[in-house]
């Protein structure tokens, strides 16, 4: 069976979206996937290293102010020399995001990841999941209870910590991870046998 390699580059400001982070690799070590995590605000040359091995990379920032943080602007600012060298082209790519509001414009962070990504070449795998909580006998403890599509999307309350990110978005982040982890096996075993 083949293993993907998938890196989890995320910068987590109070702790919420890093729980979101361990969520993605708990998924997709479900899968067996060789899974790290990479904070981006303490990135290394062996963590650049680890993304250029990797067939998945999925993006996660809180949403501060409408977009990803300042932090992972950086990130993304500095992987433009793997750009030049189209070095992350034809891997995956996906995304999670946390704000204290319901929306609190985490689209535009998600969009600011596909975005990335786009530029690099990469493909952009997306949640797969219908929106929960949209019905009579849906409730809060429904997957991807924000109705998000193109990623894995979190809502904490600004005066809770890290404890209190919301379990289904926890689920819902873990489902993501195991999408990525899967969909890369697919990608893996089709370049090889098309290689073949």
């Amino acid at each position: 069976m083949t293993t993907p390699v998938v890196s989890i580059a995320y910068h987590s400001g109070y702790g919420h979206t890093a729980v979101l982070a361990e969520a993605v690799r708990s998924g997709a070590v479900e899968t067996g996937a060789e899974v790290h995590l990479i904070d981006v605000g303490q990135i290394t040359d062996e963590h650049w290293a680890l993304l250029d091995a990797s067939d998945a990379i999925v993006f996660g920032s809180p949403t501060y102010m409408g977009t990803a943080s300042g932090a992972f602007h950086a990130f993304a600012e500095a992987s433009s020399k793997r750009w030049f060298g189209q070095d992350w082209k034809d891997k995956l790519a996906a995304g999670f995001t946390n704000s204290g509001s319901k929306s609190g414009d985490k689209l535009h962070t998600l969009q600011f990841f596909q975005i990335l990504a786009a530029q690099h070449g990469m493909n952009w795998v997306n949640l797969g999941l219908h929106p929960g909580w949209n019905n009579s006998e849906g409730s809060e403890h429904d997957l991807n209870r924000l109705g998000v599509f193109a990623g894995a999307a979190a809502q904490t309350n600004v005066d809770e910590g890290p404890d209190a990110v919301h379990k289904a978005d926890v689920a819902t982040a873990e489902h993501l991870g195991r999408r990525v982890a899967e969909t890369a096996r697919v990608f893996l075993d089709g370049r090889a046998t098309a290689a073949a």
